[in-house]
């Protein structure tokens, strides 16, 4: 969010919902209600809020985002939907029910906001004041629960405000959401998957599906591994070229990964250079990552010179990521 001392809280009245859509289109942060806790509301397509969101948070890693939507329609814009995927969503949308699916080719979300994969997290929730945002802002919102991470997840405005009290731009207070536990998430890439626990029972979802859920596989958080989605783990994206991290310098033929200015000499050497903040901003850096990691792995260098970046703010997030990404390789 930008530098401000207070948060506002205001009631769910139409005024409040066009004020939340203004400042989720300005790159702000808006805590809302849905059915199953209070999400923290960015606009899904801008990295940088999406970047802004993890620092309010304190997030420790980019971890992939739901995005909320207002109905099947929208998340086809976003997702691909299979037999099964559709059968879901037909049975529980509105509802407490995330469904991980590969991306369309013309998603729009943000790569900070999906840690760089080729899937989506996805849901339509079911709140009045939810969907209200939803249909003012007219785009996907991502909309992690409204805590510092870590902490429990809060189920009134005012569990928001103790946590992220002058962090986030604006708290819509709905009262107590009616569910209390996060949604259940599903991965529908190739045989359904029971990702995390929560608002929606297995046995509702094995009844549609006439058949068991698969249970996620276990992974190792010690081998450079992140989330898939949220409750799984698996390996995040990382590029097939080598990463060389903290480089002072480019070698010739290396592609670059710059971090504030850039020598004319390492211009000169490096295959290509993309740079995650010419002016050393972090919450910029994180939001450039993943796409400037692809970008530079497509132009075919055997290796990424990666410049040190400070560990201050989002920059240790964005060390974390670089280092599972470097890791074995």
């Amino acid at each position: 969010m930008t530098a401000q001392s207070t948060t506002r809280v205001t009631g769910p009245d139409a005024a409040s919902i066009a004020d939340a859509a203004r400042i989720l289109a300005a790159g702000g942060l808006v805590a809302f209600p849905t059915e199953t806790v209070y999400g923290l509301g960015a606009d899904a397509t801008n990295g940088i809020a999406v970047a802004r969101l993890y620092e309010a948070k304190g997030r420790p890693a980019f971890n992939p985002l739901i995005a909320h939507v207002p109905d099947i329609g929208a998340a086809q814009a976003l997702v691909a939907f299979d037999q099964a995927a559709a059968a879901l969503a037909a049975a529980f949308w509105p509802g407490p029910l995330t469904l991980v699916l590969p991306k369309a080719a013309a998603c729009p979300v943000a790569a900070l906001a999906t840690a760089g994969l080729d899937t989506l997290a996805v849901r339509v929730p079911n709140h009045p004041v939810a969907h209200a945002i939803l249909d003012a802002f007219g785009k996907p919102i991502v909309a992690p629960s409204a805590n510092r991470s870590g902490h429990v997840s809060p189920t009134t405005a005012a569990h928001v405000h103790a946590d992220l009290a002058g962090r986030i731009d604006l708290i819509i207070d709905g009262g107590q959401t009616p569910v209390g536990v996060e949604s259940t998430i599903v991965a529908c890439l190739g045989e359904p998957m029971l990702l995390r626990p929560g608002g929606l029972p297995r046995e509702a979802i094995e009844r549609v599906l006439k058949n068991k859920l698969h249970a996620a596989p276990a992974a190792a958080t010690d081998n450079g591994a992140a989330p898939l989605s949220p409750g799984m783990l698996a390996t995040h994206y990382a590029p097939r070229a080598r990463l060389r991290l903290n480089a002072k310098h480019a070698e010739p033929g290396e592609a670059l990964l710059a971090f504030g200015s850039v020598s004319p000499a390492d211009a000169g050497r490096a295959k290509i250079v993309l740079n995650l903040s010419p002016r050393g901003d972090p919450i910029e850096a994180a939001a450039n990552l993943f796409a400037h990691l692809r970008a530079l792995d497509s132009a075919g260098a055997g290796t990424i010179a990666v410049m040190p970046i400070p560990d201050d703010g989002l920059g240790e997030a964005v060390n974390d990521r670089l280092a599972r990404a470097a890791a074995g390789r």
